[in-house]
């Protein structure tokens, strides 16, 4: 498992938050849920997104926006239209007074709805947008959300890919076995989305991504990655990839910004951490999994990041 696919591996679409919105101006909705990425495609129409951090981005029929939580964000017709409804965590609706609404799953599904999923102000909005909203925090996708804009966008013209039609078609229908389809499609098209813009950011991506293309790095990054368990050292890894030590060390820490046995640490712990919000997980079990000969071995590394023990972390979850 490499991070960029830890992203879903960890906080993996499972009755992820799905709508579709039909909507006709004026509208505009302040998005302050605080997830920990949510996941934006323009079906029809056009949008305005004004971050915290302030701007304007505008957005057209086939874009996709990726936000980063925690930060807020206001989506609107036009970026004058002053917020008409405040989406709090936990999808709770209110008003710019701060009068309840209910949740976004009750307004789906009162009488008079729009459809299957659907919320907005008008059936026939000549906009049309599909939302995702990953509410569950990981600390393996933390490694990677850290890396990424408060905004990401990829235009529908630079890039080829049929998932926004496809879970625009299946947003709609209540079959059985719909749930864990719409996560799949959401999951497909995140990960589509963010592999697109990494391999377009050249030395902006995150050093463990343009690792992944080098002859050396990239597969030592991958064995780190997908069997944390192994009792890795410098050495064992140079064997593994056919150079000496000092040639992958040198490289390793060039490209990834960390030595391998660091960087091992960091997605060591950060495994365990996911693992730990697990209710049935225990500590032995998940020292195990990571590579730490016990649950002292672990908890000692794990206070020396986090600087609390394992047990604390979990209580505090």
């Amino acid at each position: 498992m490499d991070t960029l696919a830890g992203l879903l591996d960890g906080p993996r679409a499972r009755g992820a938050f799905l709508v579709r919105s039909l909507l006709t101006p004026p509208w505009s909705i302040l998005l302050r849920d605080e997830s920990p990425v949510a996941l934006c495609a323009v079906v029809a129409g056009d949008v305005c997104v004004r971050p915290a951090s302030g701007g304007v981005i505008h957005l057209t029929t086939g874009d996709v926006a990726i936000f980063r939580g925690p930060d807020h964000y206001v989506i609107a017709d036009d970026p004058e239209t002053p917020p008409q409804v405040h989406i709090l965590p936990g999808q709770e609706c209110r008003t710019p007074e701060g009068v309840p609404l209910g949740t976004m799953s009750d307004l789906m599904t009162r009488p008079g709805e729009l459809g299957v999923r659907t919320w907005g102000n008008d059936a026939a909005g000549a906009t049309e947008l599909l939302t995702g909203v990953y509410e569950v925090h990981s600390e393996v996708s933390s490694r990677l959300l850290a890396t990424l804009p408060p905004v990401l966008v990829i235009r529908h013209d630079t890039w080829d890919n049929p998932l926004v039609g496809f879970l625009a078609d299946e947003i709609v229908k209540d079959e059985p076995g719909q749930s864990a389809v719409l996560d799949r499609l959401l999951d497909l098209l995140l990960i589509g989305a963010l592999r697109t813009w990494f391999a377009r950011q050249d030395e902006g991506a995150p050093g463990w991504y343009r690792a992944h293309s080098d002859p050396v790095v990239g597969p030592a990054v991958r064995m780190l990655q997908s069997d944390p368990a192994s009792p890795w050292t410098v050495a064992s890894l140079a064997k593994k990839t056919g150079v000496s030590r000092a040639a992958l060390a040198r490289r390793f820490t060039e490209l990834v910004g960390e030595p391998p046995m660091a960087f091992l640490t960091g997605w060591r712990l950060a495994l365990a951490a996911d693992l730990l919000r697990e209710p049935d997980a225990t500590l032995a079990a998940v020292a195990r999994k990571v590579g730490y000969s016990g649950p002292f071995a672990l908890s000692a590394a794990f206070k020396r990041v986090h600087g609390i023990s394992p047990q604390e972390f979990r209580n505090a979850g």
